[in-house]
């Protein structure tokens, strides 16, 4: 069985492997990403920008609401899963590593293959118990266009 090289990574229903995380806590041991998708505002952005060393992008995503540009977030959240589909390691982060980073690992959920009706109980089960925190995040992962 192929396993991902980074450090709590977990297993899409495609078998694409990813990380998701809160960038308040310490980088996991173990290899660095290839890269990264990074959820937050400035502030958050400017605080982390630093230690991402790695090839990275960030969405302008306010802690517990929605991407100021959704179209935006769409692309890259399906540039990210098309990266890590190809073998690179890869990882999601906001803040916390629960609500914003949660949706979008019921996104990639949802570009697995998985039914969008399903993918948030997925995310609460593989990722975090909290994940998709609001109901606003919850609409719009049932929306997010699989294809």
């Amino acid at each position: 069985m192929i396993t991902s090289p980074l450090t709590d990574a977990i297993r899409l229903p495609d078998g694409t492997w990813i990380r998701g995380r809160g960038l308040r806590r310490p980088l996991p041991e173990g290899p660095a990403p290839e890269v990264g998708l990074y959820l937050g505002s400035a502030r958050l952005r400017r605080r982390h920008e630093g230690t991402l060393s790695w090839p990275h992008t960030w969405i302008d995503w306010p802690d517990f609401l929605l991407p100021r540009d959704s179209g935006e977030a769409v692309r890259q959240i399906r540039a990210l899963h098309e990266k890590a589909r190809s073998g690179a390691a890869a990882e999601v982060a906001c803040g916390g590593g629960v609500g914003r980073t949660g949706t979008v690992i019921a996104c990639l959920a949802i570009l697995s293959g998985l039914d969008p009706a399903d993918a948030v109980a997925w995310a609460r089960r593989h990722h975090h118990p909290k994940a998709v925190e609001t109901p606003w995040q919850r609409r719009w992962v049932a929306r997010f266009p699989a294809a």
